[in-house]
């Protein structure tokens, strides 16, 4: 649906020449709703806004529903966008125009009739839930109100992909996990693809089935989001992953574990999905092979309302002890883990 190619974006400033993003290359499936996250000038924000053209790219290429935009001229193009829809941080609506007008603007421009806009305003502020809002001006609502105007606006023209930049950032808590189960019912009803960027790690565990870690203005981490919360690979995204989800124990209390001599023993971290938590992992372990095993930690979790287990389990090494057997129960298990050195 949305295919990066190599995509390269330099910027000049003054005499300096800023290196946006660098060799990006990745796809977003049809029906995805995929999560871009990364620190303030990480090149999120460049990423999306080449999607709809707000940007061009310096080389590389960009596919959008099969259309390669940057061969496309302008009327092309704006036949193509059509099928784009982008909510923002800050809502963006004209605020001496109501709701219902607020809406209409896509399709008025597009210069349809009275009775398709009046008819297609009315059935989307339905499904956001703002009705009784038509005649209100945006300065009469509250920031969560604005943002499903402003998504009613986007799916007004039946888009078959939505680009969200920071949609949540300007909500308090509860209004963001409303605007986000809102936009999982706009992925599921009308299997509109969802493209969204983000500094929070929340909005990706809740909403998200892919995503996308950006550092520097590359992508430095990709994969599904139960994979990228199990077992993180670079820094910055276990630092991402940390701030919604206890994955390791405290500093203090891997210290007193590591005051027994490393050599006796082996520590591995597990991630365990919502059926492999009902194991008996430990005792399968314990019979097996015949060996002593303390849990040192473990906590739970929610992925998109599903339950995840991280789980530290120690070793004590003795002659029947042999890691590829310990390996091999976690491969045939299906088990994602990391061995923890000390």
């Amino acid at each position: 649906m949305i295919e990066f190619r190599n995509v390269n974006k330099i910027f000049y400033k003054k005499k300096e020449k800023i290196h946006a993003l660098k060799d990006i290359s990745f796809t977003v499936k049809e029906g995805d709703i995929f999560g871009v996250i990364g620190y303030s000038g990480a090149g999120k924000s460049t990423l999306i806004r080449l999607v709809n053209q707000l940007e061009r790219v310096s080389s590389g290429q960009v596919t959008v529903d099969g259309h390669e935009l940057d061969t496309y001229r302008e009327k092309e193009l704006r036949r193509v966008k059509k099928d784009i829809g982008m909510i923002f941080q800050h809502f963006n609506l004209l605020n001496s125009a109501t709701v219902f007008k607020n809406v209409a603007v896509p399709l008025i421009l597009s210069k349809k009739s009275k009775k398709e806009i009046s008819e297609k305003v009315i059935e989307m502020l339905e499904f956001v839930g703002l009705s009784d809002k038509r005649n209100q001006y945006p300065d009469e609502l509250s920031g969560g109100q604005k943002q499903r105007v402003a998504i009613a606006r986007a799916l007004v023209t039946n888009p078959k992909i939505l680009l969200c930049d920071e949609a949540t950032s300007a909500l308090d808590p509860a209004t963001t996990d409303s605007i986000l189960k809102l936009l999982r019912n706009v992925n599921e009803t009308f299997g509109v693809t969802i493209l969204l960027i983000t500094h929070e790690m929340s909005v990706i565990q809740e909403i998200c089935n892919r995503v996308a870690v950006m550092e520097d203005g590359e992508v430095v981490e990709i994969g599904s989001v139960k994979d990228v919360f199990s077992i993180p690979q670079t820094q910055t995204a276990k630092n991402f992953v940390s701030t919604v989800i206890t994955t390791e124990p405290p500093k203090e209390l891997r210290e007193a574990f590591n005051t027994v001599e490393s050599s006796n023993y082996t520590d591995y971290k597990l991630f365990l999905d919502s059926k492999q938590i009902i194991l008996p992992i430990v005792r399968e372990l314990a019979d097996k092979y015949q060996v002593d095993i303390n849990i040192l930690f473990s906590s739970m979790s929610t992925i998109q309302k599903e339950t995840v287990c991280y789980l530290w389990l120690r070793f004590e090494h003795n002659p029947h002890f042999k890691i590829e057997d310990i390996e091999c129960y976690f491969d045939e298990q299906h088990i994602r883990y990391e061995e923890v050195l000390a």
